[in-house]
């Protein structure tokens, strides 16, 4: 029996809670996340409540009704000046890992980033985490700069990557 198509759609407020989930796995469990405690669902509310005012690219990825990942493109610094550059974020449900859905979210961000009118697209990602650099470049992000031991979590000093890809 095949896998069912996972669906792409807009955010809606019911997904606060399982977003939370998703993202409050990678807090306590990975440091692709520099959070060290899970923010409440209100908070990831507001959060996605901002960008949604913006009209900033916001997809959650569904599949038999279940939310699998999200991706969202949201003004890297408030900064008036810096409006035409977004920073991207992606996270998937740990079981939905490795079956392609990073591929899908990061197309579907790049369009409608794109149609949001960002020109420049930045990733800032954990040193290490190879498979987050990989999907960036297979999208065309380069590799602009490497930055030592700028955050700590799990007892141990981790590195930040910045890319970046035109749109």
């Amino acid at each position: 029996m095949s896998q069912p198509e996972p669906i792409l759609r807009p955010f809606n407020w019911s997904d606060v809670a399982p977003i939370t989930a998703i993202y409050a796995h990678y807090v306590k469990n990975a440091v692709v996340t520099f959070d060290l405690e899970v923010p409440s669902e209100t908070a990831m509310a507001e959060k996605f409540g901002h960008m949604v005012d913006l009209g900033h690219p916001l997809i959650v990825a569904e599949e038999e009704g279940r939310v699998r990942g999200y991706a969202y493109a949201s003004t890297f610094r408030p900064r008036p000046a810096y409006r035409f550059t977004c920073e991207d974020t992606l996270y998937l449900a740990p079981d939905a890992v490795g079956k392609g859905l990073g591929a899908k979210l990061m197309t579907e961000l790049i369009a409608q980033s794109q149609a949001f009118g960002f020109k420049q697209m930045i990733a800032i990602i954990t040193g290490g985490t190879e498979a987050s650099i990989a999907l960036h470049r297979k999208f065309g992000f380069e590799v602009l700069g490497e930055f030592p031991q700028l955050g700590y979590k799990f007892d141990r000093w981790l590195d930040i990557v910045h890319m970046q890809r035109a749109l």
